[in-house]
């Protein structure tokens, strides 16, 4: 791969994932809510106070349009945003190194193994996810930590600085690296994603190969291609994230401040233990909500780029 070639899947896949979180930023914030601990503290004193302490073992959390109207009742809007600024620092480089690693390792393999083979798209996206989430785990954290910081109307707000001199000084550099490990597991989601979206885009190539046979222009892409592909990312992207889901509610857990939590492996056990398997599938519904246009959004946005920088 040339120089340029590399530059272009930088710029395009940074675009593709700049214009996908900020589209979906609030989405974001109402996900890592359901996801962390201390979800029960957004339940309203009204709410609490109709329940029968007798008779309730556990409190049951709120479903995902609570959850918002909570925050913005509690909060105000601008929570909402709660994060952006670590979200918009890192998905750029984050989705540029991905992106980049992925189409590297891919070109390389296709000269070792069958040439855009299953085992191909697999193995790349696997590197493309340990290389991107070993580079950026500091920024995720930092923007998880803001998005859990849930204050009051007219109460001054933790900045992105505060917060890094905060994880500093309570776990040194070791803190920015909390969640890592759920993370690698969550390359699983990663390569599941592309191994289905690779399959339903060379079907969809395929399938209109035939009707450009006799096309001069048969290179020209028109919006029915980039709406193909809407689709296969949406459409891998809900089947990769169901499978694998549960990485992210022990990510949240992890590098939640003062936790509890150790390790991967200590989450998944304990969180079952005290609040039941169904737990670690809390926020799945919002995740969907957001990932589905995220990935759409984010894909489309990358393939227009490539095809029009390549001209």
């Amino acid at each position: 791969m040339s120089q340029r070639d590399t530059l272009v899947h930088l710029f395009a896949g940074g675009c593709g994932g700049t214009v996908g979180a900020i589209l979906t930023c609030p989405l974001e914030v109402v996900k890592t809510r359901l996801q962390s601990s201390s979800i029960t503290l957004y339940v309203s004193e009204v709410q609490l106070s109709t329940v029968n302490g007798a008779s309730v073992a556990r409190m049951s959390p709120p479903g995902p349009l609570h959850c918002l109207k909570l925050i913005l009742e509690k909060e105000g809007p601008r929570s909402l945003f709660r994060g952006l600024g670590p979200n918009l620092v890192g998905v750029a480089p984050s989705r540029a190194i991905y992106f980049a690693a992925y189409s590297t390792a891919k070109e390389k393999l296709n000269g070792v193994l069958e040439p855009d083979s299953t085992q191909v798209h697999m193995v790349s996206a696997g590197m493309a996810g340990f290389t991107a989430i070993t580079a950026t785990n500091p920024i995720w954290l930092i923007k998880t930590r803001l998005q859990l910081d849930a204050r009051n109307r007219g109460e001054r707000r933790m900045s992105a600085f505060e917060c890094v001199r905060r994880v500093y000084q309570t776990d040194g550099l070791r803190g920015f690296y909390r969640g890592m490990s759920a993370s690698y597991a969550g390359i699983s989601e990663t390569v599941i994603h592309f191994v289905i979206y690779e399959s339903i885009k060379r079907r969809l190539l395929e399938a209109k190969a035939p009707q450009n046979m006799d096309d001069e222009e048969d290179a020209t892409k028109d919006a029915s291609d980039f709406v193909g592909m809407m689709l296969a990312a949406a459409t891998s992207k809900t089947c990769a994230t169901t499978i694998a889901y549960p990485h992210e509610v022990i990510r949240t857990r992890l590098r939640e401040e003062g936790t509890k939590y150790r390790s991967f492996f200590q989450t998944l056990t304990t969180v079952p233990k005290e609040e039941g398997y169904r737990a670690l599938y809390r926020g799945l519904t919002t995740h969907l909500v957001r990932q589905i246009p995220n990935t759409a959004i984010m894909m489309c946005t990358y393939e227009l780029v490539v095809y029009l920088l390549n001209g």
